[in-house]
């Protein structure tokens, strides 16, 4: 079974393409339905679960965060919709009622270094579907509940893990949940989130908006520059402020009662954390963006740290990327149930973890083998860019092919059937 699953995981080494969306096969002395009997055994096999596929991405994990972080793994968790609105056959789609969308939803935790923001290995995946939640710690499908309630049982399983440098889970606007952040606290678990402007909070003993007390800040000059980055492709200037806030208030919330969404009261103690405002100017000047970042982390963190954790954030966007169109065009997959879906993914996953093995590789030889695969991805990079993930991808299955032909074949032979094959390129001798 080992073995199978290393075949399957080069075979989701590359570009797959929407007309043909399944695994590609490497080149091999087997017949093509030798090969795919092979694989339907292997996902057949009572043996193979999600917890089982799961497994090896928590070990290249566990590596990798030993080696790859200093003071904390940040963990980014988001949420993708899977579209098969055309998939018919699919009978277990969320949305049905609504066939443009319908689809599968899926949940990522992503591990990330905190030294440069390289993804390190998925370390969960949940794929809710009509039936329920196919869940990567477990074999039954589970019972979902909303996006944020399943986030404490998942923090709690990267805790588990007992890592050397502890979690900080980052999580966008959606997780701005007073209710979550101090179940949180009182799990003992780090977080950055970013903040709706218009919460009530008590600041320096007063109750303000988010949106007054970042105009306090910005009116003491409390902002300070923080480093250049880059804002959707082009260069821009960040900067930063911070100051203490408690969340005061009630918590709420939305529940479904009787088939009507209800709004239930949750009353606890006021909670004090670190606001941090991250703030992106054009070099013209222009405001671009901002973001309002509520954490736990303690304040041997700097603010601008606290800040460029956030902005590592969108590693996970890139992911669903190599995922969806830059990569395994997980969406034109044609398995017919969510199960076969969920443990397919699982599969890519480890692919896609191989392509981030190489991204990192500081040495002469992972320089030379970034170049190589870009080469033979046939893949343009802009000017300044040594490579990019998509590329990798492309490049790697090529890579593992060529390999297989030079253990079946002669060089000579290869030699002789290229030459064969650009025959009619050369003009006539006569």
């Amino acid at each position: 079974m080992h073995k199978r699953y290393q075949k399957l995981v080069q075979a989701h080494s590359g570009q797959a393409k929407t007309t043909a969306a399944g695994p590609r096969p490497l080149p091999t002395t087997s017949q093509t339905f030798a090969t795919t009997q092979a694989a339907w055994r292997f996902w057949r096999n009572p043996a193979v679960t999600l917890p089982a596929l799961m497994q090896p991405l928590l070990d290249c994990a566990c590596q990798a965060v030993a080696q790859a972080c200093q003071q904390y793994v940040l963990v980014v968790h988001d949420w993708s919709h899977l579209n098969y609105a055309t998939h018919t056959c699919k009978h277990d789609r969320l949305d049905m009622e609504h066939p443009g969308k319908a689809g599968y939803d899926i949940h990522v935790a992503l591990a990330v270094s905190d030294r440069n923001g390289a993804p390190l290995a998925p370390l969960y995946q949940g794929l809710q579907a009509a039936d329920g939640l196919h869940d990567s710690r477990h074999d039954t499908v589970q019972t979902p509940g909303s996006n944020l309630d399943g986030l404490q049982s998942v923090f709690a399983f990267v805790q588990q893990q007992s890592w050397k440098p502890p979690a900080v889970h980052i999580i966008d606007r959606e997780a701005d949940s007073l209710a979550h952040f101090r179940a949180w606290q009182q799990g003992q678990h780090l977080f950055v989130v970013r903040a709706d402007s218009d919460r009530k909070v008590l600041h320096r003993d007063q109750e303000c908006s988010f949106s007054a007390v970042v105009a306090a800040l910005a009116q003491e000059g409390a902002f300070r520059f923080s480093r250049e980055v880059e804002y959707h492709g082009q260069p821009a200037r960040q900067e930063v402020a911070e100051t203490t806030v408690v969340l005061h208030r009630e918590a709420y919330r939305n529940r479904v009662v009787n088939g009507k969404s209800k709004k239930c009261r949750v009353p606890g103690q006021p909670l004090t954390l670190r606001l941090v405002v991250s703030r992106v100017y054009s070099p013209a000047g222009p405001l671009l963006a901002e973001w309002l970042l509520l954490t736990n982390v303690a304040a041997d963190i700097d603010a601008a740290t606290i800040a460029l954790w956030y902005y590592w954030r969108w590693r996970i966007e890139s992911y669903f990327k190599l995922l969806k169109s830059a990569g395994q065009e997980v969406e034109y997959w044609q398995q017919e149930t969510a199960r076969a879906i969920a443990l397919r993914l699982l599969v890519a996953a480890m692919a896609c973890v191989l392509v981030w093995q190489v991204a990192r590789d500081g040495s002469g030889d992972g320089t030379s083998l970034r170049g190589l695969l870009v080469q033979l991805s046939g893949r343009q990079m802009g000017k300044g860019v040594e490579y990019t993930e998509p590329a990798l991808l492309a490049g790697l299955w090529v890579l593992l092919a060529m390999q297989e032909a030079v253990r079946q074949y002669s060089v000579a032979d290869l030699q002789r059937w290229a030459a064969l094959a650009v025959a009619g390129l050369r003009p006539n001798s006569g």
